[in-house]
């Protein structure tokens, strides 16, 4: 009988403090996904532990050094890449039983208008596109962007700028009726500052 009760009384011990029986050793993943990281730089700490550094493009993570049950963790950025700004979301609390993947770090680069000049071009049919963007440009115009605007209100931002340090490539995607259109300086890598030497001379 007596045996019966040490027996138990070393279970409820064991129930009661994980760590004096084994149960509270470090064997529990900290990590969670990443959005739109597209720059080198990023590094995040665990409670200001030792740094993580996420390459570009990683689209998860994880810590590491594993962490217990029952253990705050304190997901931070402690460098962010350069025009970047990245965010942690679920990044505080507290483990239960099982690893923690709901931890989230969206980032947002910086991004910049694309466009040029337009000469030669007196008919309708020009279409110029980068990757999947495309632009009509009307005739008599004599400058472009691929920056497109909200119900053309020339303020509220959709779609078309190039994030800093991504590639570009302005092509044709159709020409002019009875005219030929060329492109000079549509191939590069986008800077801090917007790009508007790109050339489009039709004859």
């Amino acid at each position: 009988m007596k045996s019966l009760y040490l027996r138990s009384s070393v279970a409820l011990a064991c129930a009661l403090g994980l760590a004096a029986c084994g149960g509270g050793d470090d064997n529990l993943l900290l990590g969670g996904n990443v959005f739109g990281l597209l720059k080198n730089g990023l590094v995040i700490q665990n409670n200001g532990g030792p740094d993580l550094a996420i390459p570009a493009g990683s689209t998860g993570f994880s810590f590491p050094q594993l962490i217990s049950s029952d253990s705050d963790f304190n997901v931070t950025v402690k460098a962010q890449p350069s025009s970047t700004v990245c965010t942690v979301v679920n990044g505080k609390g507290k483990s239960g039983a099982y690893s923690v993947y709901s931890v989230e770090i969206h980032c947002i680069t910086s991004s910049y208008d694309l466009g040029g000049t337009v000469s030669g071009l007196d008919v309708p049919g020009l279409v110029l596109i980068n990757g999947s963007q495309r632009v009509t440009i009307l005739p008599g115009a004599t400058s472009f962007t691929m920056t497109k605007f909200k119900n053309d209100d020339g303020k509220t931002y959709e779609s078309g700028r190039v994030p800093d340090g991504q590639p570009y490539g302005i092509t044709i995607l159709q020409q002019p009726t009875g005219r030929t259109c060329r492109v000079a300086n549509g191939v590069g890598t986008m800077g801090n500052t917007a790009v508007k030497n790109v050339a489009v001379t039709c004859s």
